[in-house]
């Protein structure tokens, strides 16, 4: 006696790195970073503001960031 075969699960949809429409506070960066990640936007906030006080190009990296990663669509 064979037994059934259990139907293919289909794979996630990959997830993409997107700005916040939800989280958002100064271009959605850190909160489209929390959603990829899985993490809060508090906890990237206070990373980024922590990062601030070690010298570094944060600002600049924000705002590349800012400007390359699209916004996420609106939802309805």
């Amino acid at each position: 006696m064979t037994q059934p075969e259990n139907p293919p699960v289909p794979a996630p949809a990959p997830r993409k790195l997107m700005r916040s429409r939800e989280h958002y506070v100064f271009g959605g960066v850190c909160g489209g970073l929390a959603d990829f990640y899985g993490w809060t936007p508090y906890q990237v906030r206070l990373l980024f503001v922590v990062s601030c006080l070690i010298p570094g190009p944060q600002f600049l990296l924000y705002l590349v960031l800012w400007f390359a990663i699209p916004n996420a669509p609106r939802r309805r």
